[in-house]
């Protein structure tokens, strides 16, 4: 823990983000809002974290990266979300909290871990204090590893998950014209 502790320390900050034009384009047409036919929701479970990798899943959100242009957003129910997003090393305590979770969401359900701790504990790994991985908790579907993974790594990760699992679309109401 102390090595990665002082490589944080002694590193140097990152060059600041931008998004890359030519891969927005290629991602808008591999998986766009037509094809998809419908928006997913994603419900954010934070299992105990340092909240390095909650920052960067709400750097999705920004101008650079703005997860919604294809389709997807972030909702407080999981009754009303397509994906379980869990962050954090799945302490015990949580255990219970990401299974009712879980049983709240409708069916089908995607399950991703982000971030090394989500992935199998990180630098907590072998803690009696901590189940493991999400996977430990959880049948998952996509592992974004990084401490903490890069917005366009999530970015990327989630959308070609989806590109995999085909979505059936919802049954769409017709609006009516009101007089």
């Amino acid at each position: 823990m102390w090595k990665t502790v002082a490589r944080h320390l002694l590193s140097r900050a990152a060059a600041p983000r931008t998004a890359d034009p030519a891969v927005v384009k290629s991602l808008r047409e591999r998986v766009g809002a037509s094809r998809l036919g419908r928006s997913l929701a994603i419900r954010h479970v934070p299992a105990g974290s340092c909240n390095a990798c909650e920052l960067e899943l709400r750097a999705t959100q920004n101008l650079v990266h703005d997860l919604t242009q294809y389709g997807l957003s972030f909702t407080p129910s999981p009754r009303h979300a397509d994906i379980l997003l869990v962050t954090g090393v799945a302490g015990k305590n949580m255990r219970e909290a990401l299974l009712q979770a879980r049983a709240a969401m409708p069916e089908p359900v995607l399950v991703v871990a982000v971030g090394d701790c989500a992935v199998d504990g990180g630098v907590f790994k072998g803690s009696p204090a901590i189940s493991g991985g999400t996977d430990s908790v959880l049948p998952v579907d996509l592992l974004i590893s990084g401490c903490p993974p890069s917005p366009a790594q999530i970015v990327q990760g989630l959308l070609s998950l989806i590109e995999a699992n085909e979505f059936p679309a919802r049954a769409v109401t017709p609006r009516r014209e009101v007089s």
